[in-house]
């Protein structure tokens, strides 16, 4: 019992463990906390219990008027239900008393029953559907009046009463109205640039756009801007015609005009006897009609402006990604430029810009023409990425071409033109000389208009013609694309005053030309880099070759000097695309001018785009020069390394084979008793054989890669090269023969002789004559000095008294005689020495001394007149030298080497150098 009322105590108290627990919580809180914190506690309870007791007032008090409204609503319904019934009380009591078809079946009361709910159906009904209909008119007037407001063909009458149509409809502001209005552009804009495209018709669509733009902002002048007070108005410019439509059909009118139902119904019989408020019925809004102010205009529309430009610019920049052309570009340009030119657009734009925006307005300048200017970058970068693609192809075909063994498989004829140009410089071809060279004088022929025969006397050859006209042919259909967008009279890039509207359409001409300059720069860089790394490739394949080197790596390195070398002549749209129009003309002029010009007067300036031409054709002319280093480095060390070997030769059986015939002198001498005595010597005529056969390699490879057309600094290059090696094997011989081996041939007084008439004759062949070799020859002649001082300690002091004058004298005939066949080698200025003696004739001739005795044949005109003035023969160390012509340094070209070939091409006769082939026809021919 005791469990049992244990167990059930807690029953009578249902909050006892409730309680407990929160006692427990209490004192836990009583121990935990401070006096402060428990204070705060406090409040914190009080403040909720207060907050839960509002929450609880609010929802019985929002219950409770929910109640009011259902109990107000449930007593209408009782007495609505009561009316209801009592009117089909009364009509059952109408149709009782009317008598019924005879036909009908069943009691009259219950006809009566139907036929009055059949008709309270129809009268309740005939409601709805009347406002169903009336709601079904005002959508879809609605709907078109929205849908009449995209358009951008209607005029401003018809938008002004749609406007109105919607206000009326919506009960809405001339503010939501301007919003309405623009938002329907805003969409309009946005199905134009969402239309099909395809080629042409993204003119349209542009064009579309801009007129849109444009209607859009004369409109917005004609219906919503209002004049000033005190402002005259302007007939040209109407504004304000929203308004004044609203006011002609919400507006109270005199007595007799009638409502809005007058024009439809006047003309019927039955419309006299329409009550008054019917016949003047007008709608009304509910709301004051304020006009916009110009402050709310003006931000409203610049707010607008800024939103569609986001979406024009990104929607025709997807659009011109389907122009693939700079002329499709200049197509659509050009139809902007004429539809803001147009009469409807520029007549009143300035004068509708500054009313509404407060700031001239150029849709093209902020819209579009950067998006031209990005898409004529991309088109222009694409195109010459191709060139440079295309272009690194062909080099690398015909490097593999080129490279081919002559005799692993039958060349072509062009590919034996590149391993020997001789064979093309001397080959005859139908296309040498012009059909019409006989008639057609140089000035009148086209400017790019090249012969065969000028072709090769520059040593162009069909390979490197070929590679020059197809990248000349990429870059003129760039350039003529190009064009296109540009004006064709660098004088249109400035117009005359134009309407505001409008915009000059060449103003970028000057960025354009930039794009195509830097890019066309960029693919000549690129093409350079090519080549620039196989020559890299090509000179360390020719340094680890300890032998000969390889002639189908130097044929290559060969093409790509004469490439670079030729790219600025036969390339003459590059010329064109770095300079651009105005440009290339007068630099032209400049250019074959600069001759006669050089040294005379003030320097004249450069313009930087002068300048670019300027640094492409340096780089081009690094690169080739580059090439031909490669060049005469590989063959100077082939040629050198034969003659070495022979020259070190220490056998007296060596020394025969490589001996040539002495001449023998009559001298006469005097005795110590006074009397003369006739003795006879002998001393060496010729080099031997090995310095002959190295001259002669010399000049065959230089003629085997036409040497007249070999850069200066290039010949230069090789002689000093070459002169290098030859001291520096003479300088072996010496060291060799000063350590005394035993065993080695002696160094004989003949051999020393012969040994010293060489070396000398090697110095006048192989010494540059330039203001530029000064440095070097100064190495030289201390070499050189060396070398002589100790072949001439194995030769008698006394002999070689004797030897001296007649040594140099056969040394200078010597030089005299090989001038002209080792001409590749010493120039022009080494090959003709005045004549000797009194001349009949008081006119001045250049003749070759071949011989000592009475020349033969007459006097050889030569390409140049000048005194030369001989020096006289020194002794022993210092070396003979050919009297140099005394012709100033700008003349230098004209002494070169093929001087002669050069007169061929020459546009402009040089007063300094007159040419051989000076006959008028020849010329011409030629050219």
């Amino acid at each position: 019992m005791a469990a049992a009322a244990s167990t059930s105590a807690p029953s009578r108290f249902p909050g006892g463990p409730t309680m407990a627990a929160r006692g427990a919580e209490a004192e836990a809180l009583f121990e935990a906390h401070t006096a402060a914190e428990l204070r705060a506690v406090e409040r914190r309870l009080r403040a909720g219990i207060e907050q839960k007791r509002e929450e609880l007032r609010q929802m019985v008090g929002e219950r409770y008027r929910d109640l009011i409204e259902a109990a107000d609503t449930i007593a209408e319904m009782r007495l609505s239900a009561e009316r209801l019934l009592g009117a089909v009380r009364g009509l059952q009591r109408g149709g009782a008393a009317r008598p019924g078809p005879a036909a009908t079946a069943g009691p009259p009361a219950q006809q009566s029953f139907y036929r009055a709910a059949a008709q309270l159906k129809l009268l309740l009904d005939v409601p709805e559907k009347v406002w169903g209909a009336v709601e079904g008119g005002r959508s879809t007037i609605l709907q078109e009046s929205k849908s009449l407001l995209k358009s951008q063909t209607v005029s401003d009458q018809a938008v002004a009463e749609a406007l109105c149509a919607i206000m009326l409809l919506e009960d809405s502001s001339p503010r939501q109205a301007l919003a309405d209005f623009l938002l329907a552009r805003k969409l309009a804009i946005q199905q134009l640039l969402n239309q099909p495209h395809h080629g042409a018709g993204i003119k349209a669509q542009v064009c579309s756009l801009m007129e849109l733009l444009t209607t859009t902002l004369y409109q917005a002048h004609a219906l919503f801007y209002t004049l000033p007070e005190g402002t005259p108005p302007d007939p040209a410019l109407p504004c304000g015609l929203l308004f004044s439509t609203l006011e002609s059909t919400t507006g109270q009118h005199p007595a007799g005009r009638g409502g809005v139902l007058e024009d439809e119904v006047k003309l019927s019989s039955w419309f006299r006897y329409l009550p008054e408020p019917v016949v003047e019925f007008r709608p009304a809004l509910r709301t004051l009609v304020h006009p916009i102010s110009q402050d709310y205009l003006r931000e409203t529309l610049q707010q607008w402006i800024a939103m569609c430009s986001d979406d024009i610019r990104a929607g025709v920049s997807n659009l011109l990604v389907y122009v693939k052309s700079m002329k499709g570009l200049a197509g659509i340009r050009d139809a902007v430029w004429e539809l803001f030119t147009s009469e409807s657009v520029s007549q009143n734009w300035e004068a509708v810009c500054r009313r509404l925006l407060d700031k001239p307005v150029s849709f093209w300048e902020d819209l579009l023409q950067q998006l031209f200017l990005d898409r004529l970058e991309t088109l222009t970068k694409e195109a010459f990425d191709s060139i440079s693609s295309s272009s690194k192809q062909l080099l690398t075909l015909a490097l593999q071409e080129l490279e081919v063994n002559p005799g692993t498989s039958a060349l072509s004829k062009h590919i034996q033109f590149e391993h020997n140009v001789a064979l093309f410089l001397w080959s005859e071809s139908s296309s040498d000389l012009p059909a019409d060279a006989a008639w057609v004088n140089v000035a009148n022929r086209g400017q790019f208009a090249k012969s065969g025969l000028s072709m090769k006397a520059q040593a162009l050859t069909p390979c490197v013609q070929s590679f020059c006209s197809a990248l000349d042919s990429k870059l003129k259909a760039r350039l003529d694309d190009l064009l296109s967008y540009l004006p064709a009279d660098p004088k249109e890039a400035t117009p005359v005053l134009q309407p505001r509207s409008a915009f000059n359409r060449y103003a970028d001409a000057g960025t354009v030309e930039g794009l195509l300059r830097d890019r066309c720069v960029a693919c000549i860089q690129h093409v350079l880099g090519c080549v620039h790394a196989e020559l890299q490739s090509a000179q360390s394949l020719l340094g680890r070759q300890a032998d000969a080197p390889s002639d189908a790596r130097l044929n290559t390195v060969l093409f790509m000097a004469r490439l670079c070398q030729s790219l600025p002549e036969l390339c003459p749209h590059l010329k064109q695309c770095i300079l651009g129009q105005a440009g290339s003309a007068e630099t032209a002029l400049k250019e074959t001018r600069s001759g006669k010009k050089l040294g005379k007067g003030k320097a004249q300036e450069v313009t930087p785009v002068q300048a670019k031409w300027q640094g492409v054709k340096a780089e081009l002319l690094q690169q080739s020069l580059l090439a031909y280093q490669i060049w005469s480095s590989a063959v100077t060390k082939g040629l050198v390394q034969c003659f070495t070997r022979t020259l070190l030769l220490d056998t007296a059986g060596s020394v025969l084979a490589t001996a040539t015939n002495w001449d023998e002198i009559e001298i006469q001498e005097e005795t110590e008793s006074g009397n003369s005595v006739t003795s006879k010597i002998r001393l060496p005529v010729q080099p031997s054989w090995y310095v002959q056969c190295l001259l002669f390699s010399l000049c065959q490879e230089m003629n085997r890669v036409s040497g007249h057309t070999l850069p200066k600094v290039t010949l230069q290059e090789l002689l000093r090269t070459c002169m290098a090696e030859v001291l520096a094997a003479y300088e072996k011989l010496v060291e060799e023969k000063q350590e005394k081996k035993a065993g080695t041939f002696p160094m004989t007084q003949n051999r020393a002789l012969q040994l010293l008439y060489d070396l000398r004759y090697l110095s006048i062949i192989l010494t540059a004559k330039s203001e530029e070799a000064k440095s070097s020859r100064i190495k030289h002649d201390s070499r050189i000095e060396k070398v002589t001082d100790f072949l001439e300690g194995h030769i008698d002091p006394f002999d070689l008294d004797v030897f001296t004058p007649h040594l140099n004298s056969n040394l200078n005939r010597l030089v005299q005689r090989t001038s002209v066949l080792f001409g590749l080698l010493t120039g022009t200025e080494n090959q003709y020495v005045s004549r000797s003696g009194a001349l009949s004739s008081q006119e001045p001739h250049n003749i070759l001394p071949l011989a000592a005795s009475q020349i033969r044949f007459g006097l050889l005109p030569l390409s140049m007149s000048s005194s030369r003035k001989s020096k006289s023969a020194t002794r022993s160390t210092e070396s003979v030298q050919v009297p140099a012509p005394s012709l100033p340094r700008a003349d230098d070209e004209a002494l070169r080497p093929g001087s002669l070939f050069r007169q061929l091409v020459t546009e402009e006769d040089d007063a300094a150098a007159p040419s051989l082939f000076k006959l008028g026809w020849l010329s011409g021919m030629t050219k």
